[in-house]
């Protein structure tokens, strides 16, 4: 994934490119191997999944920050608020949507959103490109708030990292490839927004379809701020599985289709995903717990629309 993202820059840096055509071609090609290091290798190092040794797990987590976005910052939406608080409203920040999305039956409703199954896929083409310009630092601050980074110094070194990582990215990504390809500025504007709109849309797919579907739950704490169940019931409860049959997709989409074993094994590497379902399902019958899964990819992403336009159009439930 690293050879897919960093050879087409490569190439195009070297100033050896003079087709727009194979400029594109070089920068999607770079885009899917974004989306691999986010999903597959900078995930699983995240979570402490990608090595048994932590320094490994640190230093390949900074892939992430390589490809435009920021390992802190995810750490904490993700591993922190997402996987203890899947689908829950106002905890869980992959569902805390601007009021043009609406991704829980909980949030306010406007009448726009009845065509957000329409409009969505837009939306989520611009998902990598918030990421490298505004997403990290607006979100940063906002956990500063909440509690995070309040060591002294932490919140101010976690900003300036964030903002020397972007120079960096947008240095090789964007401003060299201006300076040396022999081609209009605005063809390169072109090709590197079209990478982004590539992996912005296969990235949130591929984990949107993952909760936001017809089966997925959105529960709610009790008055104690509490959740009826245990945590692997609410992990089934509000979690979907897709696309198990494909080795090929598992390995593109490091292994988030088994977001169910991710879920409930989020320090376990996506390799062992495949052969651990076949113990979960057993598990799941056995306890009479749901297992959600998709059988392919498309099928999942229709559903997804389905919930989308669902959503759009069911008032909201109070809280």
């Amino acid at each position: 994934m690293l050879t897919i993202f960093f050879l087409p820059f490569l190439i195009i840096n070297l100033g050896i490119v003079t087709s727009t055509w194979v400029l594109f071609l070089l920068y999607i090609t770079s885009g899917l191997g974004m989306a691999g290091i986010g999903m597959s290798v900078a995930h699983d190092a995240i979570h402490g999944a990608y090595s048994n040794n932590q320094k490994i797990n640190t230093f390949i987590g900074y892939t992430f920050n390589l490809i435009g976005a920021n390992a802190t910052v995810w750490k904490i939406q993700h591993n922190v608020l997402h996987h203890t608080y899947p689908n829950i409203e106002h905890s869980d920040d992959d569902i805390n949507a601007p009021f043009f999305l609406r991704f829980s039956p909980h949030a306010k409703k406007y009448w726009t959103h009845q065509f957000q199954h329409i409009y969505i896929w837009f939306f989520y083409c611009l998902a990598t490109i918030s990421w490298i310009t505004t997403k990290d630092f607006v979100r940063i601050n906002r956990y500063h708030k909440m509690g995070f980074l309040v060591e002294k110094n932490e919140f101010r070194n976690a900003v300036i990292s964030i903002a020397a990582w972007k120079v960096l990215y947008y240095s090789y990504a964007l401003i060299l490839p201006l300076i040396i390809v022999n081609l209009p500025w605005w063809h390169i504007v072109l090709a590197f927004l079209s990478m982004h709109f590539f992996t912005g849309l296969l990235i949130s797919i591929v984990f949107q379809i993952a909760h936001i579907m017809p089966s997925s739950e959105f529960p709610l704490p009790d008055e104690e701020g509490l959740i009826a169940g245990d945590w692997y019931t609410h992990q089934f409860a509000t979690t979907s599985n897709y696309s198990p049959g494909s080795r090929i997709f598992t390995w593109l989409i490091g292994g988030l289709n088994y977001q169910i074993e991710h879920h409930l094994l989020p320090g376990v590497c996506h390799v062992h995903y495949r052969e651990l379902s076949k113990i979960v399902i057993e598990t799941a019958k056995e306890y009479g717990i749901p297992y959600s899964s998709n059988r392919t990819f498309f099928t999942a992403i229709r559903n997804h629309a389905k919930m989308l336009r669902q959503l759009g159009n069911m008032p909201q439930i109070a809280e």
